[in-house]
């Protein structure tokens, strides 16, 4: 599906690969609808853009009521929607999950895991409408290379993957295409985006900073050629494609290499 001229739906469009995305889409010619909890990272985006083909609402996915009325404000500015793009996402606390909380437990499946249902839930009648229509879930590197102190953000990751191949599934008959991304390590603010003050051991900046990322705008480029071609699945950098195939092969001693990275992060 070429997006010139199609209307795509993008939450957490204020910043990060939600905004990247934005402007990929526009550059190819898409009318963007950003969906974002923060007013003013949406209005920077409206700003870079400086285009007409961008609207926005203020919405937080977690919340259903506000998200049910969210299709009718898209028809109402431009007429139809062709793509959802299920991005917005927040990490939890680099902590154990014995000493996690559940108030942040509930948050982090809020946001990550019922976030997206809730979107599909109110725009998937109306895609079904159109001749060609797309959804595209972000999953995440972590939904199958686990991250000590992010068990509860990998299994919410995990049950966006099962809940994008079920709905594929679901969906085969019909006009409705399913993507499925699993971005590595990006160089974005989730932390700052997740409400979270990073307090890092001395020396992990040092160690942090020797990690490759991928750019936004990198990473931003490959999710919209994804969407554009069709994609079933989609790898976000090398380190995403490369664990993917390693930890089929040695979870455990993936997940032991992995902690053994990411060990002093842990408060």
């Amino acid at each position: 599906m070429k997006l010139n001229g199609k209307v795509v739906v993008i939450t957490g469009a204020g910043n990060g690969m939600g905004r990247q995305m934005t402007i990929e889409a526009i550059a190819r010619g898409a009318s963007v609808f950003g969906v974002d909890l923060n007013e003013a990272n949406l209005q920077e985006t409206a700003k870079i853009l400086g285009s007409d083909r961008f609207a926005y609402a203020v919405a937080n996915i977690a919340d259903r009521d506000r998200v049910a009325a969210l299709p009718d404000e898209v028809l109402a500015k431009f007429g139809a929607v062709d793509v959802v793009v299920n991005n917005a996402g927040i990490i939890q606390p680099f902590v154990r999950v014995n000493d996690l909380e559940f108030k942040d437990i509930d948050r982090v499946m809020a946001v990550n895991f019922n976030g997206p249902v809730n979107m599909v839930k109110a725009f998937l009648p109306h895609l079904l409408k159109r001749p060609a229509a797309q959804i595209a879930n972000v999953s995440s590197m972590g939904a199958y290379a686990p991250v000590p102190g992010q068990t509860i953000y990998g299994a919410s990751k995990a049950a966006v993957e099962l809940f994008t191949q079920g709905l594929r599934s679901e969906l085969f008959d019909t006009s409705v295409k399913v993507t499925l991304i699993y971005p590595g390590a990006i160089n974005t603010n989730i932390a700052g985006n997740s409400g979270l003050k990073m307090e890092l051991p001395a020396g992990a900046d040092a160690a942090a900073a020797q990690h490759k990322t991928t750019p936004v705008e990198t990473a931003g480029k490959i999710m919209i050629e994804a969407i554009e071609n069709e994609l079933p699945r989609a790898f976000v950098g090398s380190d995403a494609a490369m664990l993917d195939k390693i930890a089929r092969l040695m979870p455990v001693r993936v997940a032991k290499i992995i902690y053994n990275q990411m060990k002093d992060l842990l408060k």
